[in-house]
């Protein structure tokens, strides 16, 4: 047999040894040992930040959800997302943001629209939200569109509203907001904000209760 036949075939048998043995290494086994690291001490962040309520996974700690009634807390608006017709709270066939610049008409237009609206919906009998009161984040969206989060100051200005329609003591929804605020990470990073679908369970689960 010629030599160069030899050789060639020894080579072409080396190369697929290599291939199956990279193939099990980068393919099967790297893959298995992180996912097991990381469900042995991330668990709740490799799972996607699964949020529970009646036993059943109900969304994600880090994805906003949309069409709360206004018997609950609003999340921010979520101008930029496309439209989903199986899950009308998620919207997740396309997400960003509106890019619109800050003096874009349309831009100034749906900013005076969102805060006349939350400005209306927040002021009940006895309790008035001014203009001056309405934060950014209630009436600008995420640049994703799906921020999972509010402003304590936001949270503040639906209590009664979420008081009133629940019939509950404004002192009691006022504490929800409280025990559910987180401050900044590791004291500097960010700013304090509010998980609506987290404080809504509780909110759920404070009605049930009663």
């Amino acid at each position: 047999m010629n030599n160069s036949v030899v050789n060639t075939g020894r080579l072409l048998g080396a190369g697929l040894r290599a291939l199956l043995v990279l193939t099990l290494l980068t393919g099967v086994i790297y893959p298995l040992a992180v996912t097991g690291v990381a469900q042995a001490l991330f668990s709740g962040k490799a799972n996607g930040s699964e949020i529970k309520a009646d036993g059943k996974v109900v969304g994600s700690s880090l994805i906003g959800q949309q069409g709360y009634s206004l018997d609950y807390f609003q999340p921010r608006p979520a101008n930029g997302l496309g439209e989903n017709s199986v899950n009308t709270q998620y919207k997740l066939i396309l997400s960003g943001a509106s890019n619109r610049s800050g003096d874009n008409p349309e831009l100034i237009k749906w900013v005076q629209e969102a805060k006349a609206k939350v400005v209306k919906d927040n002021s009940v009998p006895g309790y008035t939200v001014r203009p001056s009161q309405v934060p950014a984040d209630a009436v600008t969206s995420s640049g994703s569109g799906l921020d999972p989060d509010i402003s304590p100051q936001y949270a503040d200005i639906q209590v009664h509203r979420v008081a009133e329609r629940n019939d509950l003591p404004v002192a009691r929804v006022q504490k929800l907001v409280d025990d559910h605020t987180e401050g900044r990470t590791l004291g500097f990073v960010g700013e304090p904000r509010v998980n609506v679908l987290e404080l809504n369970i509780a909110l759920k689960e404070l009605n049930e209760g009663d």
